[in-house]
């Protein structure tokens, strides 16, 4: 075996184990981990970008910004998660304006701030939530894997030949179904039944990942870079892991808030709500 592909094969049981844990024991521990990969997001998003190396001051910023979102993350108040994102973005924005800043850095900002939030309302604090997340998981990963063995094995059109030359459409449609699939069908385990209203969540979160992994590639062909980072020995960086599933959290997030604000009701359970409880 290849040394390449035990690698990958040694970080990926690794990542999977660490993942899994901090997704059973809830609490505490996975708001580490969502701020842990919030950061990481954050570090590897300016490199790429330049900000790193570019200007100092604007990177200072963007690393301030991702650490107050991830302290109130993990010691303040889940009510001002949000407030809190908005108005550091909103700063570089103006400070886009006034000293000339990068637009990346606000981008960077919302980015790897909105990973953490969104993770963490997935997970909360209760059985729920637990599985709520397995269930985004399942519907990520089935996408992610079927995705990559359908487009190899059908080929046909390229989705998207300027960004990703390597996708297909049947990659995506076989993605998508899949996705639809192992998200339902980790439902099932849960719950005596599956509605239609788990199906539309699945292809949502399915369509959404895809999207997500399209535009990290649009990232990386736009600063001419072929990893994300060497983070993750055989793997690349975590933006190269985690794009689809950070694109799938923040539907979630965002179908919450149209919902609320359609119907004047705030969304008690971000979990709950994905699973229509």
């Amino acid at each position: 075996m290849a040394r390449e592909l035990k690698l990958r094969i040694y970080s990926s049981v690794v990542m999977v184990a660490v993942v899994l844990a901090a997704t059973w024991l809830g609490g505490t521990a996975f708001r580490l981990l969502s701020a842990l990969i919030s950061l990481l997001v954050y570090y590897e998003w300016s490199s790429m970008t330049g900000l790193r190396d570019s200007n100092f001051r604007a990177n200072a910023w963007g690393w301030f910004s991702t650490g107050a979102i991830c302290a109130n993350l993990l010691f303040g108040s889940d009510d001002m998660a949000v407030p809190l994102l908005g108005g550091l973005v909103v700063t570089a924005l103006v400070l886009k304006l006034v000293g000339r800043w990068s637009l990346w850095l606000a981008g960077g900002i919302l980015y790897a701030g909105l990973t953490a939030i969104a993770m963490a309302g997935i997970r909360g604090d209760d059985s729920v939530g637990f599985t709520a997340m397995l269930f985004v998981f399942a519907t990520v990963w089935g996408t992610d894997i079927l995705a990559y063995f359908v487009g190899r094995a059908i080929g046909g059109p390229k989705l998207a030949p300027r960004i990703s030359p390597g996708k297909t459409w049947s990659g995506a449609a076989g993605g998508t179904v899949s996705g639809v699939l192992a998200g339902s069908g980790l439902a099932l385990i849960f719950f005596p039944a599956v509605g239609l209203w788990i199906v539309l969540v699945a292809f949502l979160l399915s369509v959404s990942s895809q999207i997500g992994d399209l535009f990290e590639s649009f990232i990386k062909r736009r600063f001419g870079v072929k990893d994300s980072s060497h983070l993750i020995p055989g793997h690349g960086g975590v933006m190269d892991r985690v794009d689809g599933l950070v694109f799938a959290c923040f539907s979630a997030f965002l179908l919450a808030a149209i919902h609320a604000a359609l119907t004047g009701r705030p969304v008690a359970s971000l979990g709950g709500f994905l699973l229509g409880l």
